[in-house]
């Protein structure tokens, strides 16, 4: 009997300060993600591993990097496993209304194909709601240009979200971050992102699910 190699979930995390509020959520969707994906009955008990990436460990690697053209060992090992992950987890602090320097640096050193197709959630933290819209006009353009394929539920942390079960408007920081990791479990399973299996019919309107599998495919042909 062959064995199966584990499932790999890699989290980005771009945050400065320790403790950071931004590896704090990375590591929440890391865990919400591992749990999904544990409970899933259709792995054939394959494993999964979960790494999370502090950028700010790789900030000096990462300026000789773009001013040398050679990687450090250690940098050279982060960029694979993003690569080469089964589903990628990445968070930004909020800086002048967009990512930090350092994540922006960090995915600069990746080749623009090396991530077609992967299953991304994208995430950031900041001091106030203000600035959600960064997960919109800043990150998801960022990895549609990567040709990653960005899951629907971006989550986005603003000081006052956490410990906040949110109210009858809002979801609270917890649902959100249950949302996102489910989905992204379902995409690195090959499922849609709602759990989906079914190809749209004739009859189906705009809100169709497509499948994951036809969302690459679409992507490629792109």
């Amino acid at each position: 009997m062959f064995a199966t190699s584990p499932l790999r979930i890699v989290a980005v995390s771009a945050g400065l300060s320790q403790p950071s509020s931004t590896r704090l959520l990375a590591d929440r969707l890391a865990a919400a993600t591992r749990e999904r994906l544990a409970a899933d009955q259709d792995r054939d008990g394959r494993d999964v591993e979960v790494r999370v990436i502090e950028l700010r460990d790789l900030a000096v690697d990462i300026a000789n990097h773009l001013v040398s053209g050679f990687p450090s060992g250690t940098l050279r090992e982060a960029i694979d496993a993003v690569t080469e992950a089964d589903g990628l987890i990445a968070v930004t602090p909020v800086f002048t209304a967009s990512y930090s320097g350092l994540f922006k640096s960090f995915f600069d050193l990746i080749d623009n194909t090396a991530l077609t197709g992967k299953p991304v959630v994208i995430a950031a933290t900041g001091g106030t709601a203000r600035h959600s819209l960064v997960l919109e006009h800043a990150l998801r353009p960022l990895f549609a240009y990567l040709r990653a394929v960005t899951v629907p539920t971006s989550v986005y942390a603003a000081s006052e979200d956490w410990g906040s079960s949110g109210d009858e408007y809002t979801e609270g920081l917890p649902s959100r971050i249950r949302r996102a990791g489910g989905e992204l479990a379902s995409a690195v399973l090959g499922r849609t992102v709602s759990g989906a299996s079914r190809t749209p019919g004739l009859d189906d309107g705009e809100d169709a699910v497509v499948p994951f599998e036809q969302q690459l495919a679409d992507l490629r042909l792109g």
